[in-house]
């Protein structure tokens, strides 16, 4: 039996966070994997809504492990922490999700299938993401190699760089091998850091025919010239964050920094309506702390424990 869980991380959203997990529940691979058992780790950034009381049945039923991290410790603490739990208890493979992630009913059987047809021999594997117009969801799309966004969804397996936490499928001895998300990040990066940590050891997969739907308000990526002004501030993790991603990659790490952030200087120049002068020091600041910050890489040795009980942790 291989055991398979479901991470999700959720923060204020317990709609969409139901609706990820019924789907969760509708998937078909059990007839061509019966051996394949999937469990759901559910990591509550200490939502205010509802969202552990909403979760009564389901914890009731079992097979949901529930966490309330106690505050807000953004998606990178989240995954850090679910990822964390899914080795510790003995879990072969993780399947990372954001919980407006919604996984169609084949999505696991054929990750499942490639997983199968690669003979376990690599890093991760990541779904088309495609939102809920069907269209692709631009800030979800995978890159190969590390600059160049994949344009090609074709139903077939190609080569990824750097992947969202949008439906990525990891074997538990990678995350042993290399350590789990960094949880300093806060939000922003932390996949692609994650992912590219990964693919720089081992070969990485989109999954062509893995298709899940992003549920997320938009279809976009952020862009700090045209974004509302109440938004500024987080962009810093954002610069911060990419610089350590992009500085392990050399010369050329250090040359995409400094382009894009002159060309984000120029966008925020010709393009902002507003606070211009507020939107260039954030990212002349992120970029500068960026230098500075050496976030540690945590690890995590597996459990023992046999199965993945119903629990609610506070």
């Amino acid at each position: 039996m291989s055991r398979i869980a479901a991470v999700v991380v959720t923060y204020n959203r317990k709609e969409l966070l139901l609706q990820c997990l019924q789907r969760l529940q509708a998937q078909n691979h059990r007839a061509e994997f019966p051996e394949a058992e999937l469990e759901v780790i559910v990591v509550d950034n200490a939502s205010t809504d509802g969202t552990r009381e909403a979760l009564d049945e389901l914890i009731q039923e079992g097979g949901i492990w529930y966490s309330n991290t106690g505050s807000n410790l953004g998606g990178a603490g989240g995954f850090n922490c679910g990822m964390r739990k899914a080795v510790e208890l003995g879990c072969d493979y993780v399947w990372i999700m954001d919980d407006d992630c919604m996984p169609h009913e084949d999505t696991l059987l054929e990750l499942l299938r490639a997983d199968a047809r690669l003979g376990g021999d690599y890093g991760y594997l990541s779904s088309v993401v495609r939102w809920t117009d069907g269209g692709i969801c631009t800030m979800n799309v995978q890159r190969h190699p590390l600059t160049r966004s994949i344009v090609d969804f074709a139903p077939k397996l190609q080569p990824a760089t750097l992947a969202s936490f949008v439906s990525l499928f990891v074997p538990a001895a990678i995350i042993k091998e290399l350590g789990l998300p960094i949880k300093d990040f806060f939000i922003w990066s932390d996949d692609w850091e994650f992912t590219r940590r990964i693919s720089r050891a081992h070969p990485c997969y989109v999954v062509g025919k893995s298709v899940v739907t992003h549920a997320s308000k938009s279809n976009g990526v952020g862009n700090i010239a045209l974004d509302s002004e109440e938004k500024i501030a987080r962009y810093k993790l954002a610069y911060r964050n990419d610089v350590v991603l992009y500085r392990r990659e050399g010369l050329k790490g250090y040359a995409y920094i400094v382009v894009r952030g002159l060309y984000h200087t120029v966008l925020v120049l010709t393009k902002a309506k507003s606070k211009k002068l507020e939107r260039w020091r954030t990212i002349l600041q992120g970029n500068l702390e960026g230098f500075g910050f050496h976030p540690e890489i945590e690890y995590v040795d597996a459990g023992t424990e046999e199965s993945l009980p119903s629990h609610d942790v506070q």
